[in-house]
């Protein structure tokens, strides 16, 4: 783990590394000493910008969810056939995933025990929603297969993408973001699309 240099320290890079520490020891396993020393500054500077680590959990997972919704806002999310929608929103979910790698890894892991986890998974289900609803939209089209069951079908679109954060580094030598999209999109609407 790298310890943030005192002079170099802010709110951002403060839940920089938060998160890091949320997602090596667990939330529930990070105390505010554990995030004190990482940040290389005292508890009370961190409850001068912080009500405590609730607050950076919230603040973590919501950049997260944040880039996640903003995704249904762009305008390859909402205009043109389902298909095409849901295909655009699949690629983007691997590039935000890829993009804020830490943040979406920690969001993938909260399991309800705060308030905010229990917030967190609530928009994450309000999020897997509406992806399902573009595919159901673009069976109905026939655009996408009929025979595989909606709910089924997404679960599998979704753990495909939610696996990349399990193996994929950004330093790591190999597979670019964009390679990592263009697969996923290749898998899943390979086997989803109607021929």
């Amino acid at each position: 783990m790298t310890t943030a240099r005192r002079d170099t320290y802010t709110p951002e890079t403060l839940l920089s590394v938060a998160v890091q520490v949320f997602n090596e020891r667990g939330y529930d396993g990070t105390s505010m000493e554990h995030l004190s020393r990482a940040a290389g500054i005292s508890k009370s500077s961190i409850y001068h910008h912080v009500s405590g680590k609730e607050e950076l959990l919230r603040r973590a997972v919501s950049r997260a969810l944040d880039g996640l919704f903003g995704i249904l806002e762009e305008e390859p999310a909402r205009e043109g056939r389902s298909a095409d929608r849901l295909e655009y929103v699949v690629r983007r979910m691997v590039e935000v995933l890829i993009a804020e790698l830490p943040y979406v890894t920690l969001l993938l892991r909260v399991r309800g025990n705060t308030e905010t986890e229990r917030w967190a998974l609530e928009r994450r289900r309000d999020f897997d929603h509406r992806v399902a609803a573009l595919l159901q939209a673009a069976a109905a089209d026939g655009d996408v297969r009929g025979d595989v069951e909606v709910r089924l079908a997404t679960r599998l679109v979704f753990g495909m993408i939610n696996s990349v954060v399990e193996w994929y580094r950004p330093d790591s030598r190999g597979v670019s973001g964009r390679e990592v999209a263009d697969a996923v999109v290749r898998l899943a609407f390979s086997g989803l699309r109607q021929d």
